[in-house]
């Protein structure tokens, strides 16, 4: 009877478990968005309009930003409206460096043009005898590879179960190995720390 209990309890828990985590990272993005709320007067707030908080509502209003954002910018107007304000930011120091930053990686991640973050990789880390997976980000500093003598490749190891932290590493080509993974099953694989493998055929790990 306890041993049934038991099998009972376990497999409600597999149920419900992922359900109520979902939830709770749902409900967390969505009231995280819901900040940009906070950005309008206070006068035309949803609460001191209607009495009442709408969850989500600034999931909304940001997905109309957005929208609204990308039809002002497929016309001339628009691109001229952004480079003039781009030029401004140009000219402010250090603002400067982290706009330009932020606009390459974000052209590179959803342009779908780039490289980046499209393949997982086994690298060695953190000591040469113990594996990982890594994000391939970019081909190397040519002055890294010149100073080095090694053709490194940029990579950024993600830290479990937070796969959006982690550490950006220059290795040699040669000691990365590319896996055939999407980038979804590693980033399971990560937040699972290893109890949710991918599922496709076994490959042999290259030795060295």
């Amino acid at each position: 009877m306890m041993s049934n209990l038991r099998r009972y309890l376990i497999a409600g828990l597999l149920v419900w478990l992922p359900i109520v985590v979902t939830i709770l990272i749902l409900k967390f993005l969505i009231d995280l968005v819901d900040t940009t709320l906070l950005l309008l007067p206070d006068a035309v707030l949803p609460e001191h309009l209607i009495g009442f908080h709408i969850p989500g509502l600034g999931l909304l209003l940001s997905g109309l930003v957005l929208l609204l954002t990308g039809m002002v910018m497929t016309n001339l107007l628009g691109r001229s409206m952004v480079s003039f304000w781009e030029g401004v930011l140009g000219r402010i120091p250090f603002v400067r460096t982290i706009y330009s930053a932020s606009k390459q990686l974000t052209e590179t991640l959803f342009s779908g043009k780039g490289k980046s973050f499209r393949k997982v990789v086994l690298v060695r880390y953190p000591h040469p005898g113990t594996w990982t997976l890594a994000f391939l980000t970019g081909d190397g500093l040519p002055e890294a590879n010149a100073k080095t003598g090694r053709d490194l490749v940029n990579i950024f190891v993600p830290t479990t179960p937070n796969p959006t932290s982690g550490f950006f590493l220059m290795v040699p080509r040669e000691d990365m190995f590319e896996l055939d993974m999407t980038v979804d099953a590693g980033i399971k694989l990560i937040l699972s720390a290893g109890a949710v493998l991918p599922d496709q055929g076994k490959t042999a790990t290259p030795e060295r």
